[in-house]
C-alpha cells in the first residue's frame, strides 16, 4: 500500500481566523459605503415642527396651506395668500392647491403630512425645478428649495368643487335677499 507522506502544518494562531472575517466584513461594508455614496441622490426631507393628526393627503386631494417658500441663503420667493372666501367655513382657511398641479417634491412632502401639522420641508433642485425655473422668478436655476408649511386641511377634489359650488350658491342667495330688503324699503 502506497504511503502519504505528511506535511506538518503550523497552527493557526489564536484570533487569525476571527480577524479574517472581520477583515472580510470591514471590506463589504467599505464596498458598500463607496457604493452608496456614488449613487446616492438625496430625496425631498420633510421636518414636522408640530404633528398634525389623522390621514394623509393623497394625490387626488385639494390641500389647504399657508406656506413660506425660501432660497438656502434665506430669500422668500413664494408665500401663500389667505383664499378671504365671501362666505366663511364652508371652505377651509388657507391657500387651496390641487397635489395634481404641484412641483414632485412639493407634492411628496405633502402626502407625508398631517391635518394641522407644520412642517419645514427641503426640496433638491431635482425634485423642484431643476435647471428651469419659472420665468421672472428669483429662483436661480438648480436651487434647492425650503418650505415652512402648515397643512389646515384637505379634501378630494370633487368634494372641494362641491363646496365651492355651495359657497357660490349661499352668496347669490344672500345678495338676492339684500336686493329683495332694498327693493321693499
Amino acid at each position: 500500500m502506497a504511503e502519504v507522506t505528511q506535511v506538518p502544518q503550523q497552527p493557526i494562531a489564536k484570533g487569525s481566523l476571527m480577524k479574517f472575517w472581520l477583515g472580510v466584513l470591514v471590506g463589504i461594508a467599505l464596498s458598500a459605503a463607496v457604493a452608496f455614496i456614488t449613487t446616492y441622490e438625496p430625496g425631498v426631507s420633510v421636518d414636522t415642527i408640530t404633528a398634525g393628526e389623522g390621514d394623509s393627503p393623497t394625490e387626488e386631494s385639494v390641500v389647504f396651506v399657508r406656506y413660506t417658500g425660501k432660497l438656502e441663503d434665506g430669500t422668500v420667493f413664494d408665500q401663500s395668500q389667505e383664499a378671504n372666501w365671501p362666505v366663511p367655513g364652508i371652505l377651509p382657511e388657507g391657500t387651496p392647491l390641487p397635489l395634481g398641479n404641484m412641483i414632485p417634491g412639493f407634492r411628496t412632502a405633502l402626502l407625508q403630512m398631517q391635518r394641522g401639522g407644520s412642517y419645514t420641508v427641503t426640496i433638491p433642485s431635482a425634485e423642484g425645478y431643476g435647471s428651469s425655473p419659472p420665468p421672472g422668478s428669483p429662483i436661480p436655476p438648480d436651487a434647492d428649495l425650503i418650505f415652512d408649511i402648515q397643512l389646515i386641511d384637505f379634501m378630494t377634489e370633487e368634494e372641494a368643487q362641491q363646496r365651492y359650488q355651495s359657497m357660490i350658491m349661499a352668496l347669490e342667495a344672500s345678495e338676492a335677499a339684500a336686493g329683495e330688503e332694498a327693493a321693499a324699503e
